[in-house]
């Protein structure tokens, strides 16, 4: 499963803390703040959302693509510190 995580951050600080955290997890940095990784599992990713909620304040946002996940595209934001998803099919 494909997934990138795409990060807007208000602080710095946060900034470093969000990227580490993304690359213990096996994610690649290809801008400044997206990431994407290739092997990542389905089962791991709701760990890596409960890590990234609790390392975000209500500032920041962030958007984790998941591409293919039973034949659909995912996107999930985190928005004033809620989850939101969205699901496209074919």
């Amino acid at each position: 499963m494909f997934v990138a995580v795409v990060c807007e951050l208000g602080s710095d600080d946060n900034r470093e803390e969000l990227h580490a955290l993304l690359r213990q997890y096996g994610f690649e940095q290809v801008y400044r703040d997206l990431y994407e990784s290739m092997t990542i599992k389905e089962n791991v990713l709701p760990r890596l959302k409960r890590d990234l909620d609790r390392r975000t304040d209500s500032y920041d946002r962030i958007r984790i693509y998941q591409y293919p996940l039973e034949g659909t595209l995912i996107i999930t934001s985190l928005h004033n510190k809620r989850w939101r998803k969205t699901v496209l099919r074919r």
